[in-house]
């Protein structure tokens, strides 16, 4: 593969994978604060608790991530939020920090993996924040 196809695909594909990763984010923060979709364990989530405060944070940067506005601070936060919620959540009360397997936190870590790299890299070629600069 040349690296004129790769210069042209990378973008597109950062923007696929920023687009889904904001989805889903986003759902979990609707999911959290308007019960949409039903999650049981959220039914009675108070909007001041941790539950709640996180996901307001979802929701807001969830939307940014997926329309690729403000992606980078959004996306940054986002990743902050998925390492918090892994050590608060899941290394906390289960121990094995290396092993999030045995906690269940695999997606909070990948969240803030994922994020992290969407911060570093940028919004790609289908943004917001592209199409704001003029570029």
């Amino acid at each position: 593969m040349d690296k004129s196809c790769c210069a042209t695909w990378a973008p597109r594909l950062t923007s696929l994978i920023r687009i889904g990763a904001g989805y889903m984010l986003f759902i979990h923060g609707t999911a959290k604060l308007f019960g949409t979709p039903h999650i049981a364990a959220f039914e009675h989530l108070q909007v001041l608790s941790l539950f709640g405060i996180a996901g307001i944070i979802e929701l807001v940067c969830g939307a940014l991530v997926l329309l690729g506005l403000f992606s980078r601070p959004a996306a940054f936060v986002a990743s902050g939020l998925g390492a918090a919620a892994y050590l608060v959540g899941h290394v906390t009360p289960h121990g094995h920090f290396l092993l999030p397997i045995l906690t269940g936190g695999e997606a909070p870590i990948l969240y803030a993996f994922v994020f992290f790299l969407l911060f570093l890299y940028g919004p790609g070629s289908w943004s917001l924040d592209k199409l704001l600069r003029g570029k």
